[in-house]
């Protein structure tokens, strides 16, 4: 599934994003040394082995998207999850809004052998700048090398009415080949503005073993143009 980004007009100081990393790291070192941590699969997309999937049913996945914004602070946006069979865990900091973490539990559901749906519904805590309750949905529909897929959500503000809204990122992926794909993206979201109310553009990604590396640009063409560099790593 895509990242999302999830990703100012609104400045971010340097040590909001140090902590939050630093509290992910601490619970990702947690997880691990509790977990007996193994790798979830290969870049190619093996399935697993049965033997390695019962010595350790959960699966772990850190990424981390760099924001430069043009004109603005530049800032980093964290995304931690553990899946187990049919459960979802996940953290996020400065997804929502800057200085905004937000905790989320969902359900895993797939269908299909050629054609692969997946499903994901969720729901989250929001708190911080942004205090709110959010449900949201993650989806993929995939055939050969072609995906499309989508991250979304609305967080109804429990503090003042008005600061409710949704967020998307859709995708629209090839891969011509296992360890490379290009494609489109979109971005509707509160944690920076530009002229645009919807950020679009386009993604180039690698992946190698357990880490994957990916290059949004957006806007390029219509104002000036927002990067989001991207890494992940499946434990």
């Amino acid at each position: 599934m895509c990242r999302s980004t999830r990703k100012h007009t609104e400045e971010i100081g340097h040590d909001h994003i140090l902590k939050p990393m630093q509290q992910l790291g601490v619970l990702a070192v947690v997880v691990l040394l509790g977990g007996q941590v193994l790798s979830q699969g290969t870049a190619s997309g093996a399935p697993p082995n049965p033997a390695d999937a019962a010595r350790n049913p959960w699966a772990y996945n850190l990424t981390v998207d760099g924001y430069i914004i043009p004109n603005s602070q530049s800032y980093v946006d964290p995304v931690f999850t553990a899946n187990r069979s049919w459960l979802h865990l996940e953290a996020r900091y400065d997804y929502e809004n800057l200085r905004t973490g937000s905790l989320w539990v969902g359900y895993n559901f797939s269908a299909g052998k050629k054609l692969v749906l997946n499903v994901m519904p969720m729901i989250g805590g929001v708190f911080g700048r942004t205090t709110g309750i959010a449900p949201g949905c993650e989806a993929s529909l995939t055939y050969k090398k072609v995906q499309l897929s989508i991250s979304n959500e609305y967080v109804f503000d429990t503090t003042h009415k008005s600061g409710s809204f949704y967020s998307a990122w859709p995708e629209l992926t090839y891969s011509p080949l296992t360890w490379f794909r290009v494609g489109l993206v979109a971005e509707r979201t509160k944690a920076f503005h530009t002229s645009l109310d919807v950020q679009r553009g386009f993604l180039v990604g690698v992946s190698h073993k357990k880490w994957e590396f990916t290059t949004y640009i957006f806007n390029a063409g219509f104002t000036d143009p927002t990067v989001v560099l991207e890494a992940g790593v499946n434990f």
